[in-house]
């Protein structure tokens, strides 16, 4: 098990992130028995568990595999012309997006974009779609078996964080996090300081490949008060 000093100018010396190890997830898992098991002996009181959104959906059933879209035309022009990092570069994933908020807005958000480009204005297909974009993870680097699988966004995260959290007597985060140094809180429990968290794990200690670490322990180990928590009685 290693640890990793966070070490960030925006950031208290003293915050300490562990990856931890998980089995493969499933649908139909248990996450609350599946990250009691993993931090046991690693997680304490006033720590905050960062559990990755892709093992959350996973564990809820939202992922869809890749073979059951049929790609349109609009899908197949759209994703030849996304950014190379951009989860909707894969025309399944753009049919999502086209799916899920329909043709004409679709039309409109690439209207927007032309636009935008004539302005020197760029990002305005993201700006409109940001949402429906940001709710599905393609199946470029998720590891087997689910290198094949559309990842959507995790149902009720806060919910899901708060049942963590009062299973497991700590703080508790749903986060999305990636390797472009990039780190969003989807939910949280009560008490939780957002921006402290997201910022600690901006070097994503969890890992983009195959590491199977989906869970990550912050530990405060410094002096003062707990930075993670709005205020000290809000720390479980």
């Amino acid at each position: 098990m290693r640890s990793l000093a966070v070490t960030n100018e925006a950031l208290p010396t003293g915050i300490v992130a562990i990856p931890v190890r998980t089995r493969l997830l499933a649908k139909g898992d248990d996450l609350v028995a599946v990250v009691r098991d993993a931090v046991r002996g690693i997680a304490a009181p006033g720590d905050v568990i960062a559990v990755s959104e892709t093992a959350v959906a996973i564990a809820q059933g939202a992922f869809v595999a890749a073979e059951a879209i049929r790609p349109s035309k609009l899908a197949f022009a759209l994703a030849r012309r996304a950014h190379p990092l951009a989860t909707v570069n894969q025309p399944e994933s753009m049919q999502l997006v086209i799916d899920d908020v329909g043709v004409p807005r679709v039309l409109l958000a690439v209207g927007a974009q032309i636009l935008g480009l004539l302005v020197g204005k760029r990002g305005r297909f993201y700006e409109m779609l940001g949402d429906a974009i940001t709710a599905i993870d393609g199946y470029t680097g998720t590891m087997p078996p689910y290198e094949r699988a559309i990842v959507l966004a995790p149902r009720e995260p806060d919910a899901v964080a708060a049942q963590i959290s009062a299973a497991l007597h700590c703080g508790c985060a749903i986060v999305d996090v990636n390797d472009l140094h990039r780190a969003k809180v989807l939910g949280s429990s009560a008490g939780l300081a957002i921006d402290t968290t997201a910022t600690a794990l901006l070097e994503n200690p969890h890992g983009n490949g195959d590491e199977q670490t989906p869970i990550v322990v912050l530990k405060w180990r410094g002096l003062g008060a707990n930075p993670f928590y709005r205020q000290e009685a809000a720390a479980c």
